[in-house]
C-alpha cells in the first residue's frame, strides 16, 4: 500500500460544496491500494499511522504520535499515488488495485483506524473531492507498506 502522510493543523474534504470530513490538528493520510495488496498491508499501515512520531514534544523534537498529540486522522483514498509516468507524459495507473479491491482495502483501513483511534474522518472512495489542508511544518512523509 502507498500513503502520503501530512501533519496538519486542520484539513477537510469537500464534495459538491459539502464538507464530508474534517479534522483539526492531526494527520491527513492519502491512501492507495496496489495490485496484490492484502489486509496485512492495510493493518500495518494503520499501525504505522498511529505510532509515527511526527508531532513535537516539549523540547521541539518530533517524538509524539497522533495518539500522544490527541490528533485526528483524515483518511482519503487516492489511486493516483500509483501513477507510473516512466513510459511517457500520461500517467498509467495499472499498479493501482482494481476499484472493488481498492475500495475494500480502503474501507478496511478506515475500519481499523476507527477501532483504534477516537477521531477518524474520511473522504468518499471514488468521489471527485477537494482536499483543503494547512500543512504543519511542513511535514510530508511518503510511505510504502510492502508485502511481507
Amino acid at each position: 500500500m502507498l500513503a502520503v502522510i501530512q501533519r496538519v493543523t486542520r484539513a477537510q474534504v469537500v464534495i459538491d460544496a459539502e464538507v464530508v470530513g474534517s479534522i483539526e490538528q492531526g494527520l491527513l493520510v492519502l491512501v492507495c491500494a496496489e495490485r496484490g495488496d492484502t489486509t496485512v498491508q492495510a493493518d500495518r499501515l494503520v499501525d504505522k499511522l498511529l505510532k509515527l512520531r511526527v508531532f513535537s514534544d516539549e523540547a521541539g523534537k518530533m517524538n509524539r504520535s497522533v495518539r500522544d498529540a490527541a490528533g485526528g486522522l483524515l483518511i482519503v483514498s487516492q489511486f493516483t499515488l500509483a501513477a507510473d509516468v516512466s513510459g511517457g507524459n500520461r500517467p498509467s495507473f495499472t499498479q493501482a488495485a482494481p476499484p472493488d479491491e481498492g475500495r475494500r482495502l480502503y474501507e478496511h483501513v478506515v475500519a481499523q483506524a476507527r477501532a483504534q483511534h477516537p477521531r477518524v474522518a474520511t473522504g468518499s472512495f471514488g468521489a471527485d473531492m477537494q482536499v483543503h489542508l494547512v500543512n504543519d511544518g511542513p511535514v510530508t512523509i511518503p510511505l510504502r507498506i510492502a508485502p511481507g
